[in-house]
């Protein structure tokens, strides 16, 4: 570089007055705040969608064990009354064998 030369007659603008650095800079420093206020709230609804599919898993899925409790409860019913019913049966064939046996 020679002394007539400079930094400005290489690089147009490489020397920029304090003024234009500065708005510069509050423009870099305005745009990166944009960015974070942008990406914050895409960050936000991104949850409450996430949340909404939870929401409707949740619903879904105790549906599910109102279902299956319902069908626990009529098996349990059907298990006592064939209980019951084989209960009957023995003390029958109980009966049957004893007076055969007398």
């Amino acid at each position: 570089m020679t002394a007539e030369g400079g930094p400005s007659a290489q690089f147009p603008g490489a020397q920029l007055p304090s003024a234009h650095l500065d708005l510069a800079i509050r423009r870099l420093e305005r745009a990166s705040a944009q960015l974070e206020q942008r990406l914050t709230h895409r960050l936000a609804e991104a949850g409450a969608q996430a949340g909404g599919l939870f929401d409707a898993d949740r619903a879904q899925l105790a549906a599910d064990l109102d279902a299956c409790r319902g069908r626990q409860r009529e098996l349990e019913e059907a298990g006592a009354e064939a209980s019951r019913a084989l209960s009957g049966a023995i003390t029958q064939i109980r009966a049957v064998l004893d007076e055969k046996a007398a």
